[in-house]
């Protein structure tokens, strides 16, 4: 049996970051930051950080998922990495469509913790099976989630992408 699948397209997708941003803005956090957890939570982080007028917005890089329900036995960060330098009163807000397993947002809010003043989450999704709970959430779901940016095959194939970033 096929798995249960959400579906969210460009038209839901912004209606789901505005509420998002809604939650965020009505519990009165003031993110000094947004933080992204690249690569689906660039989106929201882009999204959220005009809707709550926030410039700074920084991107972590981590690799987890390899493809639908099938993942790396542990998240591993990549280059460049995020430089904490001056921020020890700064509030951060971390961002990703989806808090699937948790175990990426958890390895950034760790790799967070200590270096700024706070650190909450924000995700369009969660799943029921998050060790994370995160403190802005659109919806909860145990589907699978189709996303208007990963819903078609790309047009390269990872290998030759990734060969071609190698050889510069």
């Amino acid at each position: 049996m096929a798995q249960e699948r959400e579906v969210l397209d460009w038209t839901g997708y912004g209606s789901a970051v505005r509420d998002l941003a809604a939650m965020v803005a009505d519990a009165e956090y003031r993110p000094d930051i947004i933080l992204a957890i690249a690569r689906g939570g660039l989106f929201v982080a882009g999204s959220l950080g005009y809707a709550l007028s926030v410039k700074n917005l920084y991107v972590m890089n981590v690799e987890y998922y390899t493809g639908v329900d099938e993942r790396l036995d542990v998240p591993v960060m990549l280059p460049p990495y995020l430089e904490f330098i001056d921020l020890d009163d700064s509030t951060v807000l971390i961002a990703d469509d989806v808090a699937d397993t948790g175990h990426t947002l958890a390895m950034v809010r760790e790799h967070c913790l200590g270096r700024v003043g706070e650190v909450r989450s924000a995700v369009l999704y969660q799943k029921p099976h998050s060790v994370v709970d995160c403190e802005y959430v659109w919806k909860r779901t145990t589907d699978w989630i189709n996303f208007p940016w990963s819903t078609q095959d790309p047009l390269v194939d990872r290998e030759t992408a990734q060969s071609k970033a190698l050889d510069v």
